[in-house]
């Protein structure tokens, strides 16, 4: 007798169990999305159910900054800042920068990114960039290579010319050794988030929206007894006159005539406070993604110092992109400068992605600048002594 039994139909994919941790309701899916589809379709999903985490993608990317290649051959110099402001991105963008933002979002996004340099008719140059959507390539590996498939409807397309691919993998772990997707571990705790929500919209349905009970109590005669039906009947009719009246702005008085009680429900009632627990699920996120809450509208407690070190803790985040992201600028620029027939070499020069670090660079060769002043007096004084 084995201890863990086989279930019937296989071992599931990890696909499959990653949607099965995403909460399902009756009506409606927090994720739009079903068993057969891939990861990657979960994390565009998750950037679309979730505002904060598109917006923390999207701050990311902008702030990568601007940057200038620089060629050791200077006569081409010319060229290739041209080539860096004019190439062509995809099917409307323009300029190397366009290249950056869709080529971080995919790196964000599915953990890896691929572009493909599509060069001129006459090989006269690079007439263009084409960043592929990752949820429609599949990597596969052949020995020492790889090879890259488009999805298709029926079979995979196998891509014929993979050294005009360039590709570049976030993070990558010897268990998922093409990238690791920065939102790895939020559809969990989107879900929740997402679940407060829908509560609270279906909290305020009930209580938020003032409803009314009429009551009409007979009296003890026994006419008005015998036709209380019809008299409640034609109170609700007058009721539901005046209440619709007053959408278009007529304002219409209810009288009547009798033991009519008119009382509001759900006036009564409070909404379950939801702050704390939405605060701690954004948090996470937030702490996940790596953007500091300032720069997305959250006011948290926080100082001037504590707005400091999280400033330089996301330098350091957006200088581990830019590491990333330059060995693909590097072979672009020179695939073009090659056409053109320049073998130098071109390095990418990344500008300083705030004032605040400038100002402390100035402030840390300042202070170089005086403690080595210092130490030149000293020797000075010494070699007097020694005399």
């Amino acid at each position: 007798m084995t201890l863990f039994k086989r279930q019937k139909g296989g071992e599931k994919s990890a696909c499959e169990m990653h949607l099965e941790a995403a909460p399902r309701h009756k009506e409606k899916e927090y994720f739009r999305l079903e068993r057969g589809l891939c990861e990657k379709e979960l994390y565009y999903s998750l950037r679309e159910q979730v505002p904060v985490i598109d917006a923390c993608l999207k701050k990311i990317t902008r702030l990568i900054g601007g940057f200038k290649a620089v060629t050791d051959n200077e006569s081409f110099q010319p060229c290739l800042d041209t080539f860096t402001k004019e190439v062509r991105v995809g099917s409307s963008g323009s300029g190397l920068n366009a290249f950056i933002d869709c080529y971080m979002d995919s790196l964000l996004t599915s953990g890896s990114a691929l572009c493909e340099i599509i060069y001129d008719r006459d090989y006269m140059g690079v007439s263009g960039i084409y960043t592929a959507p990752m949820k429609r390539i599949e990597i596969r590996q052949r020995g020492g290579e790889r090879e890259y498939y488009i999805l298709g409807s029926r079979n995979p397309i196998k891509i014929n010319h993979p050294e005009n691919l360039i590709f570049t993998a976030l993070s990558p772990t010897p268990e998922q050794p093409y990238g690791v997707s920065l939102l790895q571990g939020l559809p969990s705790l989107s879900a929740i988030l997402l679940r407060i929500y829908d509560c609270i919209g279906q909290n305020f349905d009930r209580v938020g929206n003032v409803r009314y009970a009429v009551t009409y109590k007979p009296s003890g005669e026994y006419g008005d007894r015998a036709y209380s039906r019809e008299h409640a009947e034609k109170i609700a009719k007058e009721w539901a006159l005046g209440m619709s009246a007053s959408k278009s702005g007529d304002i219409r008085d209810f009288i009547t005539v009798g033991d009519v009680s008119i009382k509001a429900i759900g006036a009564d009632n409070q909404i379950i406070d939801t702050e704390v627990p939405v605060r701690q699920i954004l948090e996470q996120l937030i702490s996940k993604l790596g953007i500091p809450p300032y720069l997305l509208g959250f006011h948290w407690s926080t100082s001037e110092r504590m707005s400091s070190q999280q400033a330089d803790i996301l330098t350091s985040e957006l200088e581990y992109y830019r590491r990333l992201i330059t060995p693909a600028l590097e072979k672009i620029c020179s695939a073009h400068l090659r056409l053109l027939g320049s073998l130098g070499d071109v390095t990418i020069e990344w500008e300083n992605i705030n004032l605040q670090d400038e100002t402390e660079t100035a402030l840390a060769r300042l202070r170089n600048a005086q403690a080595r002043a210092i130490e030149l007096s000293n020797i000075k004084e010494e070699k007097a002594l020694g005399q």
